[in-house]
């Protein structure tokens, strides 16, 4: 019992036990995993500008609301093309000595998860629009419009960014809407997500319960991919499911005359490598390379396009967008 008396005894070796545990289940295992997982190969550190917006990220609360995490759940695949794993965060830092918020997982998928949105949806001026307004871009978003990283004015000055923002979503006609740098700042953070390729040789994490994907299997089987479901997964967010586009943001591709007209090798390389030239609208990003279009997927797209809303081309062959396609790869 002279020990349960002894409080400076009991005290030390209570404190002795502590520190035994901290250091092996803590601070060991700590460094061990600083050791064994490194940061893969094509990783890069973020720059100024998305370290400020990841703090922004942060400061906002976007964690509420949005995950980086993709789970080995078959489920998940739409937010990456492979599980995470531990080498995907081996380059993050604490933010400060005070802040350990460097992997920012969250739990919560009010908002769809943002691992790979930077490869999913790399569109400047979607990410601004969204930020700025985001029922201009998804009718049915509940996520907060956060006007207050926007700035209105009567004429724009040398290097505004402006925002295209559809007429009816502006308090005042006419004004142009401009980008503050905390809202280019934090979309350089969420365009900097993207899941890093592994290593050649280095096999990826299979989800579990893994599907074969319909495209592969429909062309296996001698047919050509869903163009509508192609659609669904990489046009509508800026062209919309009506295919009317937003106005003073996205261009319509119902009736368009790149989509309708004959120069399939315009709108092959439109498809493939993007859009920088028509004026009034933003930068279309290379959503075919960006999403590893095959040109039976490319056909199977242009062919939903060229006779959905009212269009009514005349159907391309796949012998005629392969010819196309390996010549501008």
């Amino acid at each position: 019992m002279k020990f349960y008396n002894n409080q400076n005894l009991l005290f030390g070796t209570a404190l002795a036990f502590f520190l035994f545990l901290t250091l092996n289940i803590a601070i060991l295992p700590a460094i061990q995993n600083q050791q064994v997982y490194k940061p893969l190969p094509d990783a890069k550190p973020l720059t100024k500008e998305e370290r400020a917006g990841k703090a922004l990220y942060v400061a906002n609360g976007c964690i509420a609301c949005h995950t980086q995490q993709v789970r080995s759940v078959e489920m998940d695949k739409v937010f990456g093309s492979r599980p995470n794993i531990p080498a995907d965060y081996a380059m993050n830092q604490r933010m400060d000595v005070w802040r350990n918020t460097a992997n920012l997982l969250g739990s919560e998928r009010t908002g769809p998860d943002l691992t790979n949105i930077g490869a999913r949806q790399p569109s400047t001026d979607w990410q601004l629009l969204h930020l700025y307004q985001p029922r201009a871009v998804v009718a049915e978003s509940i996520m907060p419009a956060y006007p207050y990283l926007f700035e209105e004015k009567d004429y724009l000055a040398k290097g505004d960014v402006e925002v295209k923002v559809p007429e009816k979503f502006l308090r005042r006609k006419f004004t142009k809407i401009v980008a503050k740098k905390e809202a280019l700042d934090l979309v350089a953070y969420i365009l900097s997500l993207k899941q890093i390729k592994l290593p050649d040789g280095v096999v990826a994490p299979e989800f579990l319960y893994k599907q074969k994907e319909k495209a592969d299997a429909a062309v296996a089987a001698g047919k050509m991919p869903d163009g509508a479901e192609l659609y669904n997964g990489n046009c509508v967010a800026c062209h919309q499911a009506t295919g009317e586009g937003l106005p003073g943001a996205f261009p319509p591709l119902k009736g368009s005359p790149v989509v309708t007209g004959d120069d399939l090798k315009v709108y092959v390389t439109i498809i493939m490598k993007g859009y920088n030239g028509r004026p009034g609208f933003g930068v279309m990003p290379p959503v075919g390379t960006n999403a590893n279009f095959t040109p039976e997927m490319v056909t199977a797209l242009m062919n939903h396009e060229r006779s959905s809303w009212g269009n009514s081309a005349k159907p391309v062959t796949l012998e005629e967008v392969k010819k196309i396609y390996d010549e501008i790869k």
